[in-house]
């Protein structure tokens, strides 16, 4: 039990109040908001908090100071920002990993069939930001591709790109396959052999100084147990 776990560090008895802020990539908000759930299951007294959004954005706001626990990124140089501040407690872990997959809205109104349809002008399109993981991703597998994407809107993250979808307000977007999966039967998604070429890894790590070490190292852990990996797995992530 997570709760023997903690006890067994030395941390706080269970059942003290206490508070664990996770900042996390925007894709990882269903599954770690599942996990954190199991957590506070385990561990009366902890109340697990998320910041979820662009890795760039929260990479950031650590660097300026901003308190939390701990911080898991959608690729390692947004994690390397925090190393490289040295706000980090230690060596962070690779968890996951993802690709990109098109969405489009149930029906595909759109006729999208393929990665060259991004170069398409008729049509409307969204992609994340080229500072935040997705947006660095997308220019991957356009360059890779040899194409020039005529996007009309550029997301702060990959959800704010997947709702544009979901809405009906474009007919396509770049986002992650595990976005895809997330949205249900309002989303279909579009696979295309370039992904592969541009694949995010997903590192976690506790912060140096992280409020609630106890428990950050406890989410972490739990993360990376056989039961996170499925839960990410089931998610659609690669897992190591």
């Amino acid at each position: 039990m997570v709760a023997l776990l903690l006890a067994g560090c030395g941390g706080p008895a269970a059942g003290a109040d206490r508070t664990l802020t996770v900042f996390a990539a925007a894709s990882l908000t269903d599954v770690f908001t599942d996990l954190g759930e199991q957590l506070e299951a385990d561990d009366p007294g902890l109340d697990v908090r998320f910041t979820f959004a662009g890795s760039s954005a929260l990479a950031t706001q650590l660097a300026q100071g901003a308190p939390a626990d701990v911080f898991a990124a959608a690729n390692e140089q947004q994690m390397a920002v925090v190393a490289d501040a040295g706000l980090l407690a230690g060596d962070p872990a690779v968890v996951a990993a993802n690709v990109l997959e098109i969405a489009v809205p149930a029906g595909n109104p759109g006729g999208v069939t393929g990665l060259a349809d991004f170069a398409d002008p008729e049509l409307t399109l969204a992609v994340c930001a080229r500072e935040v993981p997705c947006g660095a991703a997308a220019e991957d597998v356009f360059a890779a591709a040899g194409i020039t994407a005529r996007p009309d809107t550029e997301e702060e993250d990959v959800r704010a790109a997947l709702t544009k979808v979901q809405l009906g307000e474009v007919d396509a977007a770049l986002v992650y396959a595990t976005d895809v999966r997330a949205a249900g039967p309002d989303v279909e998604g579009i696979a295309f052999p370039e992904a592969d070429g541009a694949v995010n890894e997903y590192p976690i790590g506790v912060l140096a100084d992280a409020p609630a070490p106890e428990a950050a190292h406890a989410f972490v852990d739990l993360v990376r147990s056989p039961a996170g990996r499925q839960a990410l797995a089931d998610a659609g992530f690669r897992t190591p």
